[in-house]
């Protein structure tokens, strides 16, 4: 959970999350960009940014892997070319 591979996959899904939740607030405002309440745009990409991280902090906790199911496998180089997995 502390390596740098864990925090990469779980910012990649911060940011993913973020524009998601972002795009939802556009979308009920039919993407009006100049009568958009940005704030309020923000507030929900920033929620939904920090539940994320907090979901994959309480996932990694566990296995050191942020996703849920583990569908992902973070790999980490060793030097040679050739991805291992993670040491627990």
């Amino acid at each position: 959970m502390f390596s740098l591979i864990f925090w990469k996959a779980t910012f990649e899904r911060a940011i993913s999350t973020a524009a998601q939740s972002a795009l939802l607030v556009l979308g009920a405002d039919q993407i009006n960009v100049v009568s958009v309440e940005w704030p309020a745009v923000i507030g929900f990409a920033a929620g939904g940014a920090v539940l994320t991280v907090l979901k994959s902090l309480l996932v990694g906790a566990s296995d050191g892997n942020p996703s849920t199911i583990n569908a992902e496998t973070l790999t980490i180089p060793d030097g040679t070319g050739k991805r291992r997995a993670p040491r627990a």
